[in-house]
């Protein structure tokens, strides 16, 4: 029986910020229809992997496969056409947009199954009662809520989140939450970098922890759980 390709693979991935070597060699993969948390300290390297993922930046050495695909050293645009999102870190809508505005010049067609503005809406009633509103005037939670869903417009079949609950309220973090688990179930694949363990470890199904820019821990949630000493040694929480 044929192995299912992954979703997402990583394989020796080095990466530099000119003469900053700040990724040796980065392998892990994500799962089809899995949550991947890649968690890591400040400076780990985490939004630096998004980056490279996602093409902004470039790899020096190693591949990046999506769903057996590469795309490493491909251009930003031509890795979101083959099916990657990014909700990048600090949200990045346009203020002046409306919410429909910004969510509408995201839109990009892949066939059955799309994301249109109507599901979007149906994920995130609020964006339809302020769709005619400044995007800049929203709260902060609901700027992230357009975050995700100007990503969904883009139809990923791999989705990168990257710290989706920073500066956000509890009660909106478990909001976060609960659309994450919600795109989940509905068979998208997402890799979260996040910074709230306990948000990070009740999501995912998969671990990676990252220090110094290189993969310090790889396993299931079951396996962080089973050892937290993990947590104490890599990350410097108990």
């Amino acid at each position: 029986m044929a192995t299912e390709l992954p979703a997402l693979a990583l394989a020796g991935v080095d990466a530099h910020y000119g003469d900053s070597h700040v990724l040796h060699g980065v392998s892990f993969s994500l799962g089809a229809g899995r949550v991947l948390a890649l968690l890591g300290r400040n400076g780990a390297g985490k939004t630096t992997c998004m980056s490279t993922i996602i093409g902004f930046l470039a790899p020096r050495e190693g591949e990046i496969r999506l769903f057996g695909e590469p795309i490493a050293r491909l251009a930003p645009e031509a890795i979101a056409r083959r099916g990657v999102g990014l909700v990048p870190q600090g949200r990045r809508i346009f203020p002046t947009l409306t919410v429909r505005e910004n969510l509408v010049v995201a839109r990009q067609s892949r066939g059955g199954g799309a994301w249109t503005l109507e599901r979007v809406f149906d994920l995130f009633p609020r964006l339809q009662e302020r769709s005619q509103q400044a995007a800049g005037s929203l709260s902060g939670g609901e700027q992230q809520m357009l975050a995700i869903g100007r990503a969904l417009m883009g139809n990923p079949r791999v989705l990168l989140m990257d710290e989706p609950s920073e500066g956000l309220a509890p009660r909106i973090v478990a909001e976060v939450g609960q659309t994450i688990a919600r795109l989940k179930q509905q068979g998208l694949s997402i890799v979260l970098v996040e910074q709230n363990i306990k948000l990070a470890l009740g999501l995912a199904d998969d671990v990676v922890m990252l220090n110094t820019g290189q993969v310090a821990f790889t396993g299931s949630v079951e396996d962080v759980r089973s050892n937290e000493a993990v947590l104490t040694q890599h990350l410097g929480v108990f």
